[in-house]
């Protein structure tokens, strides 16, 4: 019975873990593999905000739920979360209509938020320019997290505290319905048996179900983001989200004004041909996470984004940024692109294979701020 299990979970990123992690609390015996030595893609190359202010009104109970998740474990284990807040910055008037719409918006949804003068804002936000900003919104609720630190104190609690077992290196090529029991062979011709299976591995799920991932309505995000070194005493707290920021996320769609204010937009720039819309977040080091840009692709199709860093789209966000917030320096000392899954026309892509494997993947840019809400439901959904 050592390689039988109530839930074998494929892929260990930020989604297949919050799986792990609800099955857990349900007392089930949960294995969960991964094909590498340890998570390495979306779930570390993100920006690291939980921002459920973003998210539009089904998603975001999933985020709010999220936070009450991160915020209950970081009391117990220490998976870098920081509760201290976001804010959007609004740069003219009509940013700043669709902010006051959206704080009408979370004030029916009983979600805190706050609106900030100028003022407020250039006290809060040490160098943000007063050429820049008219006013704010900010949620006090919200957290960041270190990406490439989260995952993996988050996997070593399940393991002490909860009794998951985890299988680095382990190429799933084979999920198959075998009797009572879902097969999951790797490349190594190992085995482990589950009572159900749920895959939760990005696009990777096209080499275990071809056909299925052809058909998908499913595209791979490219973003651009980049790591000035430390600034010597300064600090700026939470997640900051500017103007573009506001025209972007879903959470502004529900605003009256959303759609006007979107029409007087300009059909051709560098903002909207690489999707780009500015975000600021210190790490714990003192350096400051700039980001981010979006290129598309179908997921079939994704070595047409190219594995290089444009530098073309890093100098157009860096001199917007300038224009923002005057930080001590601009200097850069790591550069990356982080890929997601997402769908076309739905909000996530789920498929259910003899009743007992389920597919879970393309949350795109919801991962790091809705997985832990939507797994607690999708869990007892399944089980």
């Amino acid at each position: 019975m050592d390689n039988k299990y109530d839930a074998v979970i494929i892929g260990a990123g930020i989604l297949g873990t919050f799986h792990a992690y609800h099955a857990l609390e349900l007392g089930l015996k949960v294995c969960l593999v991964e094909k590498d030595a340890y998570p390495k893609g979306a779930t570390t190359q993100n920006f690291g905000q939980v921002v459920p202010s973003g998210m539009n009104t089904k998603w975001q109970k999933f985020g709010r739920e999220s936070l009450s998740i991160y915020k209950e474990i970081q009391t117990q284990f220490d998976i870098s979360i920081r509760q201290n807040g976001s804010v959007y910055l609004a740069s003219n008037e009509e940013e700043e209509q669709l902010l006051i719409e959206l704080r009408a918006i979370n004030s029916g949804n009983d979600y805190a938020s706050k609106m900030l003068t100028k003022k407020e804002c250039l006290a809060q936000y040490p160098g943000l320019r007063k050429d820049y900003v008219v006013s704010g919104l900010f949620f006090p609720e919200e957290v960041t997290v270190e990406p490439r630190i989260m995952i993996h104190k988050l996997q070593e609690y399940l393991v002490a505290h909860k009794g998951l077992e985890i299988k680095y290196d382990f190429p799933v090529v084979s999920c198959e319905r075998n009797g009572e029991w879902v097969s999951v062979q790797n490349t190594k011709n190992e085995t482990v048996f589950g009572s159900k299976a749920i895959i939760c591995n990005g696009s990777d799920f096209k080499n275990l179900y071809p056909e299925m991932f052809a058909s998908s309505d499913l595209e791979v995000s490219k973003l651009q983001m980049m790591q000035t070194k430390p600034q010597e005493n300064y600090k700026l707290k939470g997640s900051i989200l500017t103007g573009w920021s506001i025209r972007r996320y879903e959470a502004f769609h529900e605003c009256s004004s959303f759609a006007k204010i979107k029409t007087n937009e300009p059909l051709e720039s560098l903002q909207k041909k690489w999707g780009v819309h500015i975000l600021f977040k210190q790490a714990v080091d003192g350096s400051i996470i700039l980001g981010d840009s979006h290129q598309y692709a179908d997921a079939d199709k994704v070595e047409g984004l190219g594995y290089d860093l444009d530098m073309d789209i890093d100098n157009f966000m860096i001199n917007e940024a300038k224009k923002i917030i005057d930080l001590p320096n601009y200097q850069i000392q790591k550069r990356w692109y982080g890929m997601y899954s997402q769908c076309k026309n739905n909000d996530i892509f789920q498929k259910t294979i003899d009743d007992n494997i389920h597919i879970v993947t393309g949350i795109g840019g919801k991962g790091m701020t809705g997985s832990a809400g939507f797994s607690k439901k999708n869990i007892a959904t399944i089980f």
